[in-house]
């Protein structure tokens, strides 16, 4: 059971992370921060969420099994992959301002 919690947290994490940054997104637009764009303030909200996300996978790839088997191997690679997904899939939400 251990194994498979190592494997599902990456994209576990990915998941959150994404909920959290798309939905802080949608409150900040909704919210009207700014009226040509989400402004400086729902901008730093969203890098900070996105940033702490990112922060988040560290203990992750600390805690992850190592060796040379492949039921060492896809936990890891599970994190790695939440890692990418987090950084690709959420880099245009916070870079762009647009509602």
């Amino acid at each position: 059971m251990r194994w498979l919690a190592h494997l599902i947290a990456g994209p576990t994490l990915w998941a959150l992370v994404f909920s959290l940054v798309y939905g802080a997104h949608g409150w900040a637009c909704a919210a009207q921060i700014s009226p040509e764009g989400l402004g400086a303030a729902g901008r730093m909200m969203l890098v900070s969420l996105w940033v702490l996300g990112l922060i988040a996978f560290i203990p992750l790839l600390r805690i992850a099994p190592t060796g040379p088997h492949l039921r060492h191997k896809l936990p890891r690679a599970a994190t790695w992959i939440g890692l990418g997904a987090t950084v690709f899939t959420l880099f245009p939400v916070v870079a762009i301002t647009s509602c």
